[in-house]
């Protein structure tokens, strides 16, 4: 098929790239031109495992182009919308601006009979609000699929997702065909026959398929973001009765995810959830459940996003009682600037709320990340960030893992102590093996877990040294710790 995709963010460069590798004839279309050239070059202008080789394999074949020409989509069978829907700046719903006018630019260039398939996260009631803005097009398809993907992971849930899900027309009734081909076909169909051909590599390999309502499918994606951050945010609320009462979370978190009803994932506790979905999709949620008058659903996201936020002073607190109680004039480096692991992301990031509020105290910070650098100094240039782990580390008087890389987690305890003032961490991920780390004489401490080992003492001969001031950090792919670094 002859598919375009408009926007090409995170979403939308990956699923032009994967729907290429597929076999489809697709054409990316975003109107920011730098973006566009990179991704005509065949790089991602983000970090993103596996999705470069995609891009290259997509322009050497001839079967991925990138435009700012809305024009270059004319022709094409379907058209999926992957443009962002950020959170509102002057409120807590999500903004349809970028969405309706991809909609307005490539409406002069849709063929007879094309099918316009959204993508991005929506509250309910968008399909509504876009068939008003294609009106005067009563011949061109809707439909609603929805994403899931995950940063970090975001090309093998797009080529091997857990399902498939299309908003099409009257739901699941309308897309059956009546009567066979005696019939006309409705648009509930010909939407379903689209994306069956879209999507038939993966149908064929046995994807489940689910076929519903629009209002359904633009829920989707909300409400299993919003069920993910309630088991991250109950168990971090557990952390907190487990600090007051003595018990482990990390224990306790095993022992219910045994419980088959329940599960392990995302029952890990520690900073709590950031980026560009979780956050700003239950805030959404909130303003679509409080117009509708559904107060409980309000409610109970405005609990998950309290306690969600409430993790990054405690993380505060917590390093402040480490220093004694003091942060002004403490050297302390933070591990880790992406809001998860293997991508380069910092919106909304907890580490980097943690390491300005630090800062914010008297502290003086240093940060450092494997990948996210260059764009964390262009957002927080006041902070000091090194590309070098060992760099970072010199001298430091508290050490925060607060992005759990893997290669922090397999940072060598007693290498790293030669290089710290006072091998003092606090593990806000509980990702590090805090027995390991005990016996090289570090004081660890995790959220949800009593402190483990005795305060070590400063470095012999180390003098304090002036403040570090911002600068320039040396590039944005960070130089593993060499002989600090071991393997796991």
């Amino acid at each position: 098929m002859k598919i375009s995709v408009i926007g090409c963010g995170y979403l939308g460069a990956v699923h032009a790239a994967t729907l290429a590798s597929m076999g489809h004839t697709v054409v990316g279309i975003d109107i920011d031109a730098a973006k566009v050239a990179q991704l005509d070059r065949g790089a991602a202008p983000f970090f993103e495992p596996g999705l470069d080789e995609l891009l290259r394999d997509g322009r050497a074949n001839g079967r991925l182009t990138f435009s700012t020409n809305f024009a270059d989509a004319a022709g094409a069978e379907l058209h999926f919308l992957c443009v962002g829907t950020p959170q509102s700046k002057t409120s807590d719903g999500a903004d349809l601006s970028y969405l309706v006018s991809a909609v307005e630019s490539v409406l002069p260039f849709l063929a007879p009979r094309a099918a316009v398939v959204g993508k991005s996260t929506v509250p309910v009631g968008t399909v509504d609000m876009l068939r008003g803005v294609l009106a005067g097009r009563p011949d061109v398809l809707l439909g609603w699929n929805p994403e899931f993907l995950r940063q970090g992971t975001a090309v093998k849930d797009t080529l091997v997702p857990d399902r498939l899900v299309y908003g099409v027309p009257g739901g699941a009734d309308s897309a059956k065909q009546s009567n066979g081909a005696r019939q006309p076909e409705g648009p509930g169909a010909a939407v379903t026959a689209a994306l069956d051909r879209v999507y038939a590599p993966l149908l064929s390999a046995g994807i489940p398929r689910l076929i519903c309502n629009f209002a359904t499918a633009e829920l989707i994606k909300s409400a299993s973001n919003a069920y993910l951050a309630t088991k991250l945010s109950f168990i971090n609320a557990m952390a907190e009765l487990c600090e007051a009462s003595g018990a482990d979370v990390t224990e306790l978190g095993e022992a219910m995810g045994l419980d088959p009803r329940i599960g392990g994932r995302y029952l890990h506790a520690g900073l709590g959830f950031g980026g560009g979905c979780l956050p700003k999709d239950i805030r959404s949620l909130r303003v679509q459940a409080a117009a509708l008058g559904v107060d409980s659903v309000d409610a109970w996201m405005a609990t998950v996003d309290g306690i969600n936020r409430d993790q990054r002073s405690r993380t505060v607190a917590a390093a402040r009682d480490l220093c004694g109680g003091q942060l002004g004039g403490r050297r302390v480096t933070v591990l880790g600037a992406a809001f998860k692991p293997d991508t380069d992301d910092i919106r909304d990031s907890p580490a980097l709320d943690v390491a300005q509020q630090l800062a914010d105290a008297g502290a003086h910070v240093t940060v450092t990340d494997p990948a996210a650098i260059n764009n964390a100094w262009l957002r927080y240039p006041q902070l000091r960030f090194e590309a070098s782990t060992e760099q970072a580390l010199d001298g430091a008087e508290l050490v925060l893992l607060l992005t759990e890389w893997d290669a922090y987690r397999s940072l060598s305890p007693a290498v790293a102590g030669e290089l710290v003032r006072r091998r003092t961490v606090l593990d806000a991920r509980n990702a590090l093996d805090a027995a390991a780390w005990t016996a090289a004489g570090w004081t660890v401490r995790g959220l949800g877990r009593a402190a483990a080992g005795t305060q070590a003492g400063t470095r012999a001969g180390t003098q304090d040294e002036a403040p570090a001031h911002a600068g320039i950090p040396a590039g944005a792919d960070a130089a593993t710790l060499g002989g600090l670094a071991t393997a796991d």
